[in-house]
């Protein structure tokens, strides 16, 4: 008996630990089943044949918003090529609106209803030991055809109770399967939040995993080294004894290396919370923090009971600690946030200055209370997954599209960390902080140069464009600006055509410099801010130029840009 349980994830660099959680709690059954893991970058056509030259028994798919239309896809074909294969569905997208799921998949035999690891487990037992069909209905939790493929009869069972999280078996072993990619992991399930968009809400218990497992199994990361585990707890301090074991535990353990990721209410956080924290090595500990939006109005509507003033002064202490990366959320296509409210929680957001900010749209998924109020909310989205918002009774299309523009301009110049200087020279200039990136977006809309893929240098030439029509920041100190970003993230091989030449300056960089490619001198005519430096006017043109060495060796844990050092000229002759 082969049972395979089959992952397509965003990226590569992703994991699915669903898939492992349900190996791992399999038991005896467990020799029997094989996971693959795929990427919605490959074919779908890839992923079929693979599937079909493993030839299983059994065929199982994890399915959320961002890779339900492949797994509809393969398994209708796969059911074509191999039409005695039991395919199953488990995950959030098919845990709602069965029987619509069933009519939509021809391809779908059963559904995995909810949480998945005592069925799974005890799918596993009706099929390696070949029990026939009328078992299926004593198991609880799933769903399937009655008469097998082709019925339209579904037959759903009893619901399950929630499951002891701590008598799911630790699902990491071989730790070279996961090199190079995030390692996911929980500690608790269930939220004690009712946000009206999201599926979390629905859970109606929350439950801890036993502390001494987590603290065995948090060591197992440390000691094997991983480079990053993101924990899936979905507002991790909502139990702030439970926070700060599993925290102080791991500043204890720290040996310089992981880099745990939390998603938590910064309006929770305690002051003991926030000593603990700023204690931490920089680079221990990452913050995603959701706001959402900051219109009253909207915070009520979706269910959110966060203090405004307490998410600020949390954000603001933990960023004045500079030691975590923080990541702040918005979510446009909310009720009562119609465009120009949407631009006034952005600024409102951005001026907190985060390591990232994620624009991202409203998402109306299946099961969700928002999903249920659509209509009363005028929400038009698209009908394939992700579902995403297109128009509400507050915000038009061309206003969604209008945000679009921002999100990109915010990933491309901000997000990305590729022009940290430039970014604070604008924000000198720029007081109305979605209008620049909007304005940007409409001049690259304007030129063409969307949905194309340009190289760090060709942003950089894109934007002096913007700025020589624009003409708020003179064009020698935009020029320096952006040369000063190019070599802060790297020792760039090939120099844009508006820099100096490097002749004037090559000899006192190979006098210097003994490192080669792990240090650059460049000189500049202006003092420009870096490390946690803020500006509130550009800066002036010196009379006489500085020689700033860019050290690769040494990089700062939450940007990873160089270590900075400046020099006068006589100080390098």
């Amino acid at each position: 008996m082969k049972i395979l349980l089959t992952a397509i994830n965003a990226k590569y660099i992703h994991s699915n630990l669903a898939v492992y959680s349900l190996r791992a709690y399999a038991g005896k059954f467990k020799d029997s089943i094989e996971i693959r893991e795929f990427t919605i970058n490959h074919r779908s056509e890839y992923i079929l044949q693979e599937i079909y030259k493993i030839k299983p028994d059994v065929l199982c798919f994890s399915c959320y918003i961002w890779n339900y239309t492949y797994v509809r896809e393969i398994a209708a074909e796969i059911h074509k090529l191999l039409p005695n294969l039991p395919v199953w569905a488990g995950g959030p997208e098919v845990s709602f609106c069965i029987s619509e799921t069933f009519l939509e998949n021809p391809g779908f035999y059963g559904i995995m209803v909810g949480e998945g690891e005592a069925s799974f487990q005890e799918l596993a037992e009706h099929y390696c030991e070949g029990r026939g069909q009328e078992n299926l209905f004593h198991i609880k939790g799933i769903a399937f055809r009655r008469e097998g493929y082709g019925s339209q009869e579904i037959h759903i069972t009893q619901e399950r109770d929630p499951l002891d999280l701590s008598s799911i078996p630790f699902c990491y072993e071989d730790m070279e399967d996961f090199k190079n990619r995030i390692v996911y992991y929980e500690s608790c399930r269930g939220c004690p939040f009712r946000c009206s968009y999201c599926l979390s809400s629905i859970e109606k218990t929350m439950r801890f995993r036993d502390m001494d497992l987590v603290k065995e199994e948090l060591a197992f990361f440390i000691e094997k080294e991983v480079p990053q585990v993101k924990f899936v707890d979905r507002t991790f301090n909502c139990n702030h004894r439970h926070a700060m074991e599993i925290w102080k535990f791991l500043g204890e353990r720290d040996r310089g290396i992981t880099n745990f990721h939390f998603e938590i209410a910064a309006d929770l956080l305690t002051k003991e919370e926030l000593a603990l924290l700023a204690s931490f090595r920089p680079g221990l500990v990452q913050l995603e923090i959701g706001v959402q939006s900051t219109n009253e109005k909207t915070l009520k509507e979706i269910r959110r009971t966060a203090s405004l003033k307490q998410i600020e002064d949390g954000v603001i202490h933990i960023k004045n600690g500079g030691n975590i990366h923080e990541h702040l959320d918005l979510i446009a296509g909310l009720p009562y946030e119609g465009f120009d409210s949407f631009a006034r929680s952005f600024r409102e957001v951005y001026a907190l200055k985060p390591n990232q900010l994620q624009l991202g749209f409203l998402k109306v998924l299946k099961g969700s209370y928002i999903c249920e109020k659509k209509e009363e909310y005028g929400i038009l989205h698209k009908s394939l997954p992700p579902y995403e918002v297109m128009e509400t009774k507050w915000l038009s299309y061309g206003e969604i599209l209008s945000i679009k523009l921002v999100e990109e301009m915010l990933e491309v110049y901000y997000n990305s960390g590729q022009f940290q200087v430039t970014m604070k020279c604008l924000d000198a200039v720029y007081e109305d902080s979605f209008g620049f990136f909007l304005k940007l977006g409409e001049f690259y809309e304007r030129k063409g140069y969307l949905a194309m893929n340009h190289s760090r240098i060709r942003r950089c030439e894109i934007l002096l464009e913007f700025f020589q029509e624009e003409g708020t920041i003179p064009m020698d100190l935009a020029k320096e600006s952006l040369i000063f970003d190019l070599y802060y993230r790297e020792n760039i091989k090939s120099r844009p055509i508006w820099a100096v030449n490097p002749s004037v300056f090559a000899h006192m960089t190979k006098k210097h410099c003994k490192n080669g490619k792990m240090t650059h001198i460049e000189p500049f005519f202006y003092h420009f801010p870096w490390a946690g430096e803020e500006i509130k006017e550009l800066p002036r043109r010196l009379s006489e130029e500085i020689y700033v060495e860019f050290d690769y060796r040494k990089r700062d844990a939450l940007n990873h840009q160089a270590e900075i050092r400046e020099y006068r000229k006589e100080e390098l002759i």
